[in-house]
């Protein structure tokens, strides 16, 4: 166990400090939501549990690592369930959304209200109408560098208060 503590330690430091081979990024990128293309994004037919949703998606920019993205993604009328493969926060734009999660927990998403999704989970939305969102996407890390990164988080915040960086 205290191998496999240390072997983390060293991976969340290399991490950390470890210039990883990426592509350039851009310091901004803004545009604004008129500007953006909207292209078809198809639910697949097998999720549609009641009406004719159409979505469509504009991709915004993505994070240098590929680990984010930011989009903008709406959708007509119609309900069907969604699957999270990334962590994902959105941002009502326009319209109205009634979700029920994989835990039977419900919630109406209104324009201006923002909402998490955690990734590998399912959910149902309602679309009575239209809904246009604003959706902040991370790939979740593979397990062992998860956990590295989460032992260099504690060790970080333990400096100076009797942690475990004491």
């Amino acid at each position: 166990m205290v191998w496999k503590l240390m072997l983390a330690g060293v991976i969340g430091m290399a991490a950390k400090t470890l210039p990883l081979p990426m592509a350039p990024s851009r310091p901004l990128i803004a545009a604004s939501m008129d500007e953006m293309e909207m292209v078809d994004a198809p639910i697949e037919p097998s999720l549609i549990v009641a009406g004719e949703p159409h979505a469509r998606v504009a991709l915004h920019s993505r994070g240098h690592d590929d680990q984010s993205t930011t989009a903008v993604w709406d959708c007509t009328a119609g309900t069907f369930r969604w699957y999270f493969g990334w962590d994902e926060t959105v941002m009502i734009l326009e319209g109205e959304v009634h979700v029920i999660a994989e835990d039977g927990s419900e919630r109406t998403l209104r324009a201006g209200d923002i909402a998490y999704f955690g990734g590998k989970t399912w959910a149902t939305w309602q679309v009575d109408t239209y809904v246009r969102k604003i959706a902040f996407c991370r790939k979740q890390f593979p397990a062992p560098i998860a956990t590295a990164l989460r032992l260099r988080d504690m060790m970080r915040a333990g400096r100076g208060r009797g942690g475990l960086a004491a």
